[in-house]
């Protein structure tokens, strides 16, 4: 430790700057060795070095007004100004990449010296990842289509405007549900929704269907069946990809729904955490076992690019109503009927969408005992696996059908025995 203090902060910062100039640099003159870049990059690991350098000392001088400093960058300015005229003009290239980059390093020196140590190291990290990663950037562009930023703008509005606004007191006098909470529930459902569709669309736009029906779960597990089953007709693949895909997407409606639970009422996700566990472990090993064993070739196994637009206005709006009508729903037949009453309606609403449903119970607004709701959840998702195996049943091929018929209803049975252990 005596021989760091001893060195003085001053001879600590240049070398810093040094270093760091340094990265840049090394990685500017690594694209000059591609051909397409090497008569238009501007300068090399030592001139970006020297960049740094003179930053560091301008900076040095008067570091209180910036008056060196600021000249200088005013000259350097000045010829990269012309630097790019030229450019332009002889080689037709209007990149002003490697020019940003060295205005970039010419200011680490105040950077490295006024300001924490993390936010020097973040900057030199930001600009190695964002030079690099050019023609990731390129591929990524090349698959935006023009609905994508309405899509982006459309999750804005929903999440960023439309639900700050939204007034937080209850919309019955009987019941305690705001119109913040219906649209946050929305929020947070459409969020998982969007997620599972960039994550398909950008990142495993090349996968298999295994994985289509992994992030389909995801989106809707019900949904992604439908599909599954249908194209496992069309093809006649006679493989277990299709079966295997329906159990994983429905692992993953487990997975979705225990996330839910945590972030509108924690403590019912601790009392059914373990029971969730064992349902996705049954399910992805199920799933797993049956894609391992029966995998089909790779010309077999195709994408299925199902998922549209999950943050359409209107898909919003249904959900917000359907979250009423539960509401109102879930109150009436718990007030008249009690607990057999709420546990016929779970049933039922396992054949139709679960979300509002479920998200109307777990925010907790009725004084129904946390384990009753438990086993509201499960009776809710025993309907729904049973929906899902007649979709099957009527839509897939016969190894198809047979796989989902074994696998889901071995989930449901493990479901029915976990139900009545709560």
């Amino acid at each position: 430790m005596d021989f760091w203090d001893k060195i003085p902060n001053d001879l600590f910062n240049f070398i810093i700057v040094v270093l760091f100039s340094l990265l840049i640099g090394l990685e500017q003159r690594r694209l000059q060795t591609d051909k397409n870049y090497h008569s238009t990059i501007f300068g090399t690991d030592r001139t970006f070095t020297f960049i740094g350098i003179l930053g560091f000392i301008l900076y040095m001088l008067d570091p209180r007004n910036f008056v060196p400093f600021t000249a200088g960058a005013l000259i350097l300015g000045s010829l990269f100004g012309i630097y790019y005229y030229k450019k332009v003009t002889l080689f037709k290239s209007f990149g002003m990449t490697s020019i940003i980059v060295a205005l970039l390093t010419y200011t680490l020196a105040p950077i490295v010296v006024t300001q924490p140590r993390w936010l020097s190291i973040l900057i030199v990290v930001s600009i190695l990842i964002l030079v690099e990663v050019k023609d990731y950037l390129q591929e990524f562009t090349n698959r935006i289509d023009n609905t994508e930023f309405i899509t982006l703008a459309k999750f804005l509005i929903i999440a960023g405007v439309v639900l700050p606004i939204l007034p937080r007191s209850p919309i019955f006098s009987f019941i305690n549900i705001t119109p913040y909470d219906i649209w946050f529930a929305v929020v947070v459902v459409s969020s998982i929704s969007y997620l599972s569709y960039l994550l398909q669309k950008f990142i495993f736009h090349k996968a298999g269907i295994f994985i289509s029906g992994l992030l389909g779960g995801l989106y809707s597990s019900t949904a992604s069946t439908i599909i599954l089953a249908r194209k496992s007709k069309e093809t006649n693949s006679r493989t277990n990809i299709y079966g295997a895909s329906i159990i994983i997407a429905t692992s993953m409606m487990y997975v979705r729904i225990l996330i839910l639970m945590f972030i509108f009422n924690q403590n019912l996700g601790i009392l059914l955490l373990p029971y969730f566990i064992i349902l996705i472990l049954i399910s992805l090993a199920m799933a797993l076992l049956l894609y391992i064993f029966g995998k089909p070739s790779q010309a077999g196994e195709q994408d299925i690019q199902h998922h549209k637009n999950p943050l359409e206005l209107k898909i919003a709006s249904i959900f917000a109503i359907l979250f009423i009508v539960f509401s109102l729903a879930t109150y009436y037949t718990f007030h008249f009927y009690g607990n057999s009453g709420l546990n016929v309606l779970s049933y039922v609403v396992g054949f139709t969408d679960i979300d509002p449903y479920l998200l109307n119970l777990f925010q907790g607004k009725y004084q129904i005992d946390m384990a009753i709701i438990g086993r509201s959840t499960l009776q809710a998702i025993i309907s729904n696996n049973i929906l899902k195996i007649i979709y099957t049943i009527a839509t897939a091929d016969k190894l198809t059908k047979k796989l989902v018929l074994l696998g889901l209803g071995l989930i449901t049975i493990v479901n029915i025995l976990i139900m009545i252990f709560i």
